[in-house]
């Protein structure tokens, strides 16, 4: 289920199944949140940076649950993060032509202003913010 935070800066948060398949799920939140905040132009950036965030979830850790969450962290930037149990860090490192996986952190910088993650004693969040362009 999806809940609006109470606390703190605007959001929303949603823990889902740590499967491939809830990545939709994931664009869905992340898309509603961008709508409601009136700033639906970023959902192609926004839509894209949470599929990646899950899918690495997916592939790199054990989790049986991941919390997805979206935060109006100030009125010019939104913060996408993925929660899990892992204390597995993410790594951004070059692929090489022919592969198919390893290239989620790089589009992750290139479509963020900035990315990085929060260590926590059971686990982390990998996080992604965008720059809401002015009016």
């Amino acid at each position: 289920m999806t809940r609006p935070t109470t606390v703190g800066p605007a959001g929303y948060t949603e823990t889902l199944p740590c499967a491939p398949e809830m990545a939709r799920r994931a664009r869905r939140l992340v898309s509603a949140a961008l709508n409601t905040w009136g700033i639906g132009e970023m959902a192609d950036a926004g839509t894209l940076i949470v599929s990646e965030l899950v899918g690495n979830a997916v592939r790199h850790t054990p989790c049986r649950l991941i919390r997805v969450s979206v935060r109006r962290v100030t009125n010019d930037l939104v913060r996408i993060g993925v929660t899990d149990k892992s204390h597995a860090l993410p790594k951004m490192g070059p692929a090489a032509g022919g592969d198919e996986t390893g290239r989620g952190l790089v589009l992750i910088d290139a479509l963020s202003h900035r990315w990085g993650y929060d260590r926590k004693r059971w686990g982390k969040t990998v996080w992604a913010e965008l720059a809401v362009p002015p009016c």
